[in-house]
Order: structure tokens, then C-alpha cells, then sequence
């Protein structure tokens, strides 16, 4: 399912009245099966982008079109994963996976067949009857993609899931990630501030510039798949992160100096 995103732009009211325009004039086509990795400085407005094509929140002016589909029905298209889990501490790894299905009226037999797969596919099987206060926070991360990816739903929107995870578990996670797409093919969305990250899993880099966020360059990753950590040592690898870091640095230094310039006009 190609999504297609024309002329997007985001404003958001501030409490004394003034305007911060979060996205201006984003125009790019997602499309279907690919992975797309989101890149940018904090507050260029990537996860709100994200959030604008899963129906959550609505663009001030633009249009997001889903082929095939209703454009009205976007949320219907779509699931998200958020950095947090939000899973129910109350109930076990089973039934915080069968949640949205159970929310949807299938019946416990079949919920619970379809979360058992899940959870087998992300690799948590033994730990049915878990509760996530009893889980690290990598298995508590997977429980959040299994419950995503039960809904059976085309598109993917993921807004920076692992960003509170360890280093190392952080790798597990990419690598899990990278071999679910492959198992899956669904149309990606994700969200990142990490160069080597969005490198490493996308199918395309959009590096977006400063607030107001607009798009700087799209970067084609042309890396074989299926992919591996160990491809973060390769001369193809090292090319791109060179492209990348190169075009994303003046970003973040402005995005830098407008905080700080903002920081010292409050003080």
C-alpha cells in the first residue's frame, strides 16, 4: 500500500498565541513493502509526520492518501509503536498481546492462536503467562511489536521504539526487527535520530532539515537484505553514514542554536 503525502504542513498554537510551524511543505511517496526511515534533529517534526499518516493527528493543511484505500480511514490502515510500551501491567504477555483483537470481538480461541504465533515470531515463547513488570525491558519491547503486528494491519509506524533501550539490547531489537520485516514485508514508517539505525534497517533514509521540517535529501540504501549488524563495518555502510552525517549535522547544530537561542531569551 503506497502512501502518498503532498504538501504537508503542520502548525501548532503556543500558549501565548504565537505559531510553531513543525512541518512545511513535506511531499514524499512511501511506498508499499519498503522500509523508511525517518531522520532528523529533535523537534523537525518526524514523529509527527508519523502520526499524521496513522490518523492520530491531523495535518493543518496537505493531504496523506492511502492507495486503495479511503484516505478517511487511515487509522483503519495502520498500527503504531511508540518508545514506551503502554502494556497493561495486569495482565500477562498472552493477553496484552490479544488485547486488540479481543477489543475487536474475535473469540478467545482464536485470539489466543494468533497471539501464540505472535509471540512466537518475536521470539518470547515461554513467556505466555508473564507479566511485564517480570520482563527486561528488550522482552517488554517485543511483547509492544507482537501486539502491533497481531492487528494484521499493511502499514508500520514505529516512532523511535528502541530509544530507551541499552546499547546492546538495542541490537538484539534491530536484528529481530530486520528479520520480522523480512518475514513480513509490511510498509514501514520509523522514526529515529540515529544515523547507523536508520542506515542499518531502511530501505530509504528521508533526512529532514531543522524546524520547520521539510525534506533535505532522500537517501536509497541499496544494501542487500537479509541484512545483519556486521554490515556496520562495510565500506557500503561507512559511504552512506559519511552522506548522512554530512547532511544531517548543519540540522542539528541549527536545531542546537535556536534552543539555546530560546533558553537565553527566557532567562
Amino acid at each position: 500500500m503506497n502512501i502518498r503525502v503532498e504538501n504537508v504542513r503542520q502548525v501548532w498554537e503556543s500558549r501565548d498565541g504565537s505559531q510553531v510551524v513543525a512541518l512545511d511543505g513535506f511531499t514524499h511517496t512511501f511506498k508499499s513493502g519498503r522500509f523508511s526511515c525517518i531522520l532528523g534533529p529533535s523537534g523537525c517534526g518526524k514523529s509527527t509526520m508519523a502520526q499524521i499518516v496513522g490518523g492520530i493527528e491531523t495535518a493543518t493543511s496537505g493531504t496523506v492518501t492511502l492507495e486503495g484505500t479511503d484516505s478517511g480511514k487511515k487509522g483503519s490502515s495502520s498500527v503504531m509503536v511508540w518508545q514506551s510500551q503502554n502494556l497493561f501491567p495486569w495482565r500477562s504477555v498472552l493477553d496484552n498481546v490479544a488485547f486488540g483483537p479481543e477489543m475487536a470481538g474475535m473469540s478467545r480461541r482464536e485470539r489466543t492462536e494468533r497471539a501464540r504465533d505472535l509471540i512466537n515470531l518475536v521470539g518470547l515463547k515461554g513467556f505466555e503467562r508473564h507479566f511485564p513488570t517480570q520482563l527486561s525491558g528488550g522482552m517488554r519491547q517485543r511483547v509492544a511489536l507482537a501486539r502491533a503486528l497481531i492487528m494484521d494491519r499493511p502499514i508500520l509506524l514505529m516512532d523511535e521504539p528502541f530509544g530507551a533501550l541499552d546499547a546492546q539490547t538495542k541490537i538484539v531489537m534491530q536484528e529481530e526487527l530486520m528479520r520480522i520485516f523480512d518475514a513480513t514485508r509490511k510498509t514501514v514508517i520509523f522514526v529515529t535520530h540515529s544515523i547507523d539505525e536508520a542506515i542499518l534497517l531502511g530501505d530509504e533514509v528521508i533526512v529532514m532539515t531543522a524546524r520547520p521540517g521539510r525534506i533535505k535529501e532522500v537517501i536509497e540504501v541499496d544494501l542487500p537484505r537479509p541484512r545483519s549488524i556486521e554490515m556496520v563495518s562495510t565500506p557500503a555502510f561507512g559511504a552512506l553514514f559519511d552522506r548522512a552525517f554530512h547532511l544531517i549535522r548543519d540540522e542539528v547544530t541549527k536545531a542546537m542554536q535556536e534552543q539555546n537561542a530560546k533558553a537565553g531569551a527566557l532567562s
